[in-house]
């Protein structure tokens, strides 16, 4: 009889706030939206107002977080500005298609339960029925969901994990979003896409920026394999890619070759890697330069490099390269760059120029790939030996660390081979018709590039007066007073 009264009692008192009630708010959330269209969220919303009807509550405000996972710890903004509303009282019901929409973490739940169980906000879900948190045995039917869901998804991330892990032992694709120069199913190339990539990696590899170039493939009508405008950061991450290479990648270390084609050769994106990720490999090209020898030419007194900087005049300022540290030097910037500009041209169009392109005194990739294999063969045995017995934690943590090391070394060793100078790719200039157009279509990090590559440009004093030839109108630049070393 008490039990019949205790649930006789609830559901009066539940109709009487039912009969009340005029603002309920939806909520809907889906982890990952392949389609794209959220038509996940959408089929969760048609549900959540049938369900709202039979219940006779009027739907006041929606709440759509599409493409966010509650595991994965993500802000949610939807569902913080809910719970903001449900302190402030603009809430009388919750609905959701299921209690596992609403959260998957006890910690979330413990909030929720703490913003609705004062007002008495009760939650209605499709799937699992009525949750009210205003009483003791609601909510620990809703924790016990929550136990229950948080289960089913660590569950699923272990059963994930596994099986990424056989694809990586096997070169196999794992599945996910579609990879940018393959088609959907990871393997088979697309043609226009794997040229860009190549084609990215040698700009970068000759000089070129990750801004400037993603610049340069938004202009070509290029997207990214969601449709979207190329980023610095998002071509970055592209171009990192181990798979590139046709290397399998598990939890960012590289295991092995892949099933897949490459999209260019290992030595070009070890390359690739060590300019965009080793501190110690950056070159000077910064994205902020507005000048071509900022950085690069050197005071002929002290032998510092020298800056682009304003230098005031009589009449005016003018841009001026001077010394870094005595200001021993100082001579009109734009002049200079012409200079140095009309040289570089000058050497590009002499025959010989494809001497330029030799590779002589890099390291043999052949034999360093053979010391890599043999170097990872020798972790994986480390392994197996630990896994048998027949060594302790001690000489696994020793041995590995000192065949990381090597390893490390011999992929250094690999990305030297594979860095290409920064005449590489660049056919336009090489053998060109008109080697001064081609050098003026070239972005000023690619044009920073090949002068670094191919001279040492020293700036020195300059005497006293006007040069030796001036003649009335033009310039006090004496390229005298500019020398010019050609690397080996």
């Amino acid at each position: 009889m008490p039990k019949y009264g205790s649930a006789f009692a609830w559901r009066t008192s539940r109709c009487a706030m039912l009969s009340v009630m005029t603002r309920a708010a939806i909520y809907v959330r889906i982890s990952r939206d392949r389609e794209g269209g959220g038509l996940g969220v959408a089929r969760q919303e048609q549900d959540c107002r049938e369900l709202a009807g039979r219940h006779g509550l009027t739907v006041a405000q929606v709440y759509s977080d599409n493409d966010l996972s509650a595991y994965s710890g993500k802000p949610r903004p939807a569902y913080r500005r809910m719970l903001d509303d449900i302190a402030a009282a603009r809430v009388d019901a919750v609905l959701a298609w299921h209690t596992d929409r609403l959260h998957r973490s006890p910690t979330e739940l413990e909030e929720y339960i703490s913003a609705c169980e004062p007002r008495r906000v009760p939650t209605f879900t499709v799937k699992a029925g009525p949750l009210d948190l205003s009483t003791p045995s609601g909510r620990m039917v809703a924790r016990q969901l929550g136990v229950v869901a948080r289960y089913e998804v660590e569950h699923q991330v272990e059963r994930q994990q596994r099986a990424k892990l056989q694809a990586a032992a096997d070169g196999r694709w794992a599945g996910g979003r579609r990879p940018y120069g393959y088609e959907p199913d990871g393997v088979t190339l697309r043609p226009d896409e794997a040229g860009a990539v190549a084609k990215a990696t040698d700009a970068i590899l000759s000089g070129a920026s990750l801004r400037g170039h993603a610049a340069e493939m938004n202009a070509c009508g290029l997207l990214t394999s969601t449709g979207r405008p190329w980023t610095p950061n998002e071509l970055r991450k592209v171009l990192l890619r181990a798979r590139n290479a046709g290397l399998r990648e598990h939890r960012g270390e590289v295991v092995g070759p892949a099933a897949w084609p490459p999209l260019v050769d290992e030595d070009r994106w070890r390359a690739l890697v060590s300019a965009l990720t080793h501190s110690s490999r950056r070159t000077q090209w910064s994205s902020a330069r507005r000048w071509l020898l900022s950085g690069l030419a050197l005071c002929g007194v002290c032998g510092s490099p020298v800056r682009a900087t304003l230098v005031a005049t009589k009449s005016r300022s003018v841009a001026s390269y001077t010394c870094k540290v005595g200001k021993c030097v100082s001579r009109n910037a734009a002049e200079l760059d012409a200079y140095v500009g009309a040289v570089v041209v000058e050497r590009l169009s002499r025959p010989d120029v494809v001497d330029l392109l030799s590779a002589s005194g890099r390291p043999d990739s052949g034999a360093l790939h053979l010391d890599a294999s043999a170097l990872r063969e020798r972790l994986d045995g480390l392994a197996a030996a630990y896994a048998d017995g027949a060594i302790d934690v001690r000489q696994l943590r020793e041995g590995s660390e000192r065949l990381r090391a090597r390893l490390a070394e011999v992929e250094d060793q690999l990305a030297i081979a594979g860095h290409g100078d920064a005449l590489a790719g660049l056919a336009g200039l090489i053998g060109a018709a008109d080697a001064g157009a081609a050098w003026d279509g070239l972005d000023l990090h690619r044009r920073r590039a090949v002068v670094d590559t191919l001279m040492t440009v020293r700036i020195h004093r300059t005497k006293k007066g006007r040069p030796l030839g001036w003649t009335p109108g033009s310039s006090y630049f004496d390229p005298s007073t500019v020398k010019i070393a050609w690397r080996s």
